[in-house]
């Protein structure tokens, strides 16, 4: 029976009965801050900071301990979050049903589920794959190299390569490892799970995956429309899932989501779409932006808004952070000054998850270059949320020469 430990989110620091090794597993998971309790003997000060989820972490000789971590936003806002970083058209508000779940792990097990349900109730998809076979008939054509090398001229068996119509491709794996990862975790609601257990049944014939493995690549098309927001939800799984081995025995199994990626996703993803009607191209975590002029200083900013030419119109970089009664941190604004050094560029834009003012310009002295901090509103409605993104991108677009 293992340990169960409820943390918020950037929440104030708990204490918490631990054993002393089960708080040493926790502080060298870096899931979660954790340091010995100086007033309390057998305590632990445990910190969450932006990952959030559920894991189980346990060493050889001691007692498991669960992490739950619940997210400041609610659950439905998270998946909406989520959900639009990875389909911006396609996905709205209500898209992803996580019923009346107020922890991440169960709300994802039932949003898969739903999804998943929604992709293979009208047959499983099919589609042609490559197989490469040996076989005393010939199909397909004869791999002629692989003949001779393996057969040394002899004719049978003929080493073939044919396409065959078949279930065993890249989306329906992605499935069936996505339904056996949460089948695997601790956490998934019972009549959650029986209706996974009846997925991976009719996924039966299907290749799993094996750990390690790079996982399927699949493109967006006419014929697999039905089954895109479940692959969506199967890839953020299989991304997620953290199951791991670290010297000494220690192991990690679980899901988190990590709200700074989730964030920067977000705004990242949303600025693109808002920016399209104005032109150019929006790249995210921009590469070959260098500080020096040697090019060694590399630099990797969120989002830059190029013209079509491929001379930079405006940088942002997204910042998972509250902002304390001094303000945001000064360092940030060094950065934001150094991508715009380096792009070339007068002014440079910081969103934060939220803030005291919605908006606060600092003009650099002798530079001239004009550093904007905003902030989002992550409490409001999809629809508000989105409408201060476009409100974002119509000043980028207003300052920028387009």
């Amino acid at each position: 029976m293992s340990a169960v430990v409820e943390l918020v989110e950037h929440a104030r620091v708990v204490s918490c009965p631990l054993p002393n090794e089960a708080g040493r597993a926790l502080a060298a998971s870096r899931i979660v801050e954790a340091t010995p309790d100086p007033y309390v003997t057998g305590h632990w000060i445990l910190k969450a900071g932006s990952k959030v989820g559920a894991v189980t972490v346990a060493a050889p000789g001691v007692e498991p301990v669960t992490l739950r971590i619940t997210p400041k936003v609610p659950i439905a806002r998270l998946f909406f979050l989520l959900g639009y970083s990875l389909d911006p058209r396609g996905w709205r508000d209500g898209q992803v049903d996580v019923a009346e779940h107020q922890e991440v792990l169960p709300a994802l097990a039932h949003a898969y589920e739903r999804q998943a349900e929604r992709a293979i109730r009208q047959g499983l998809l099919q589609g042609y794959r490559m197989i490469e076979d040996s076989s005393l008939v010939v199909r397909g054509r004869i791999r002629e190299a692989e003949q001779v090398r393996r057969r040394f001229g002899a004719p049978l068996p003929v080493e073939i390569a044919y396409d065959e119509f078949t279930t065993d491709i890249p989306e329906n794996r992605l499935l069936r490892a996505a339904t056996e990862r949460l089948l695997r975790l601790p956490g998934v609601p019972r009549p959650v799970r029986a209706r996974l257990l009846h997925q991976r049944m009719r996924l039966a014939d299907v290749t799993p995956l094996v750990r390690g493995q790079e996982l399927p690549e699949w493109r967006p098309s006419r014929l697999n429309v039905r089954y895109q927001h479940a692959l969506h939800l199967a890839r953020a799984i299989l991304d997620g899932a953290s199951a791991e081995h670290s010297p000494g025995g220690l192991r990690i199994d679980g899901f988190l989501f990590d709200m700074n990626k989730v964030f920067e996703n977000f705004v990242c993803v949303a600025l693109r779409e808002a920016l399209h009607p104005y032109g150019g191209r929006g790249v995210l975590q921009a590469t070959g932006v260098h500080l020096d002029e040697g090019g060694r200083v590399r630099m990797r900013p969120d989002f830059v808004w190029y013209r079509d030419g491929g001379r930079p119109l405006a940088v942002v970089d997204a910042k998972y952070k509250v902002e304390k009664k001094d303000g945001y941190p000064d360092a940030d604004l060094y950065q934001m000054l150094a991508y715009c050094m380096a792009l070339g560029l007068p002014e440079g834009h910081l969103v934060y998850a939220k803030g005291n003012a919605p908006h606060a310009g600092h003009r650099v002295r002798e530079a001239g270059t004009v550093l904007h901090q905003h902030a989002l509103d992550l409490d409001r409605p999809p629809d508000a949320l989105l409408a201060e993104v476009e409100a974002l991108a119509r000043r980028m677009a207003a300052t920028a020469d387009v």
